[in-house]
């Protein structure tokens, strides 16, 4: 018998009644070395359990590889570490995820076969999912209940109501979780739709809802979903996510709370989403796509009880309040704020121009046409173009069917324009100064959409490139792997200026490593690295204009701060300062 089990209306823990009170906590999106303090903090606001989904992107990212599981992606320890404090897991993993990540966390090699029917019965992805499960099951069935493991229910996939009707594939799932030894409760998740519920439940499978606000009627529409079982909102949302272009989102602390307690009072378990957030480092982030592409910003601090940084937020101690109404809360102190760093000034005093950088990061493809940065092998970042263009004068480059996801063009070096497929551009006027001129194209892959049908879309040029009706070829396609730095050759900025898109590098120093967030005055658009360690995508446009700097990321003495600028700057210096700013907030 599992450890969980239900009843006509609640749960049992090894058959005593327990109520889920949960917060979402996403271990990829948190310094590992910040693991231990997160899941305290957990505890200590009431929490007996904590949720998290599992990328399946991240621990698979070759179909014929290891499963990855360190570093970030060593759940096994986040595990062990959740049974120290003494709190309960809920594993969702997937295998589609959505949580405003990277592809929605589905691997983009699934995309390699253009036919292939995701998140469905369709044998080509079932096979690859059930090869994932192979791997990724035996390294966690130590942690599940069934072993003395945290692990006490574990969800068949994410919202799929909202997704398709395919009901075999979700009986796939489950039946795959049960062959591989899984013991422990299985659940699905969908919003509190009537439509939704019918298409995403299985027979034998608990039922949960997702949902925000409406408790009494979302609650009655679970209830006549299922007319007996516990109710449980597996997504209470108490934030939201950011894109940017947009603001930043709030939610009331005070209103958040007491939807909270509309949902115990009604003797519903409940997760909260999320309880903290943290931050989409590297090239993670996620899009959404309804009717145009809007990647979503590098913070995902989504106004949770702990801020983006790890320290107690209004929500935090107006949920506290409200658990300890519903259940006992710890007789513990709620912890201060995390120490920060004091305002430190960088200067980057030495650069590098990115474009003639192309060729020793990767070796180009020669191609008669550009092909996509999936073709290229270029999971995320950058691919750039280089061909000729037979004429010169003024004309008109027509990319067809537009670019993935974002395209600076330059023309002998010099910028000519910006393509977006946010605004849908495919065509850009331009004046080519001789016949023979080298043409340049940066496209940059701002995040893999993450909800929808379009999961899976590709990157970089997605077709031919002409010039006033004819087609350009004879291209060198450079991927553009930005994961090891050491071989840039920065100079003094005062011996070689640099100008267009460049890396720029400076030191700072520390004394005790402290949170921090780095704020770019007079910086566009670009990436930007501490110490080696991949902060994120940082962009004028807003909302966000602080990128998070976890502790563990700084050492004492010197630290090394390199930019990657993709407009060019007359800025010299950054500041670390001990405040986020992540833009102007609008409250829902």
């Amino acid at each position: 018998m599992p450890a969980l089990t239900t009843t006509s209306d609640g749960f049992l823990l090894h058959g005593e009644p327990f109520r889920i009170i949960s917060g979402a906590l996403h271990y990829f999106r948190v310094h590992p070395g910040l693991w231990s303090d997160r899941l305290r903090k957990a505890r200590l606001m009431g929490l007996n359990t904590v949720e998290t989904y599992i990328p399946w992107n991240h621990h698979q990212p070759d179909p014929e590889g290891p499963l990855v599981l360190d570093g970030f992606h060593d759940l096994p320890r986040f595990l062990r570490l959740a049974r120290e404090e003494g709190l309960r897991v809920l594993l969702r993993p997937g295998p589609f995820i959505c949580a405003e990540w990277d592809g929605g966390g589905l691997p983009d090699w699934l995309a390699s076969d253009p036919d292939i029917r995701l998140r469905t019965s369709d044998p080509r992805f079932t096979g690859a999912v059930d090869r994932y499960l192979d791997l990724l099951l035996p390294a966690l069935r130590p942690h599940m209940a069934a072993a003395g493991g945290p692990v006490i229910a574990v969800q068949v996939e994410n919202e799929y109501g909202a997704y398709g009707d395919d009901s075999a594939y979700l009986k796939h799932l489950a039946d795959a979780f049960r062959s591989r030894g899984v013991e422990e409760l299985l659940f699905t998740c969908d919003q509190a739709d009537p439509e939704h519920l019918a298409t995403g439940s299985l027979p034998g499978v608990l039922t949960t809802g997702t949902f925000g606000s409406r408790v009494e009627q979302s609650l009655a529409r679970l209830r006549e979903h299922r007319p007996e079982g516990p109710l449980f909102c597996a997504e209470f949302w108490i934030g939201w996510f950011d894109h940017w272009g947009g603001p930043h989102h709030v939610r009331d602390a005070a209103d958040a709370a007491a939807d909270l307690d509309r949902l115990l009072s009604a003797g519903a378990s409940v997760n909260l989403y999320m309880f903290h957030g943290g931050t989409n480092f590297g090239f993670t982030n996620g899009a959404n796509h309804k009717h145009t592409y809007t990647p979503t910003v590098t913070s995902y601090d989504y106004d949770a009880a702990l801020t983006e940084c790890g320290d107690p937020g209004p929500k935090y101690h107006a949920f506290r309040e409200v658990i300890a109404r519903h259940a006992t809360v710890p007789d513990e102190p709620v912890p201060a704020p995390a120490p920060k760093l004091a305002p430190t000034s960088v200067e980057l005093g030495s650069g590098a121009p990115l474009l003639p950088l192309a060729c020793s990061l990767a070796a180009p493809v020669r191609t008669d046409v550009p092909v996509t940065m999936d073709e290229l092998g270029q999971r995320t970042g950058y691919a750039l173009y280089r061909t000729t263009l037979p004429a010169g004068g003024d004309g008109l480059l027509h990319f067809a069917r537009g670019v993935g996801d974002r395209a600076q063009v330059f023309v002998d070096g010099a910028p000519v324009g910006v393509l977006e497929s946010e605004r849908h551009d495919e065509s850009l006027p331009v004046r080519v100064p001789r016949p023979g001129a080298t043409l340049e194209v940066l496209v940059e892959n701002m995040g893999g959409v993450n909800y929808g049908p379009r999961i899976g879309a590709p990157k970089g040029l997605l077709g031919p490139v002409s010039f006033n009706g004819t087609d350009l070829t004879g291209w060198d396609c450079h991927p553009l792997p930005l994961d090891d730095l050491e071989a840039v050759p920065f100079a003094p900025a005062c011996e070689a200026p640099v100008t267009g898109p460049a890396f720029y590098h400076g030191a700072f120093d520390v004394g005790t490593p402290a949170d921090a967030f780095l704020s770019l005055p007079g910086w566009s658009k670009g990436q930007a690295w501490v110490n080696g360690f991949h902060l994120g995508r940082y962009w004028n446009r807003g909302p966000q204009r602080t990128l998070y700097v976890p502790a563990p990321v700084l050492r004492p003495g010197t630290n090394d701060l390199v930019l990657l600028e993709l407009h060019g700057t007359t800025a010299t210096r950054a500041l670390l300062t001990d405040t986020p700013d992540l833009g102007p907030e609008n409250t829902w």
